[in-house]
């Protein structure tokens, strides 16, 4: 892959890490600053919820991150296609179900590394 796209990668890796930090420990003290349109009331009661998210964001993280370990070139991008993808379709999923951030957060930054694998 081209620096590039690796850049891209390892950084839609690290929000991923963040997005799991956020949503395994602190859901409930920065959740109600981060989706702000939800009743605060509603961050308590769905704690291993998000919790449960978080662990499915440090999946598509390790995904991402194991892409940039592996030697062979044509896996390397296969593995990141692969996880930029579930990344792309949960960050659609996202914007559709919890907040139209997440289409920005998540999905456009992963269609840049998907472009950048795909043209570099």
């Amino acid at each position: 892959m081209a620096l590039i796209a690796k850049i891209l990668v390892a950084a839609i890796a690290l929000l991923h890490i963040y997005i799991m930090w956020f949503e395994m420990f602190r859901w409930v003290e920065r959740g109600p600053k981060v989706f702000s349109d939800f009743p605060k009331t509603l961050f308590e009661p769905t704690k291993s919820m998000a919790a449960n998210q978080g662990l499915y964001n440090g999946f598509l993280a390790a995904g991402l991150i194991w892409s940039l370990l592996i030697a062979d070139i044509h896996w390397q991008k296969n593995v990141a296609i692969c996880f930029l993808l579930f990344v792309f379709v949960a960050g659609i999923y996202g914007a559709l179900t919890a907040s139209k951030k997440i289409l920005f957060v998540q999905s456009v930054p992963a269609a840049l590394a998907l472009i950048a694998i795909w043209l570099l």
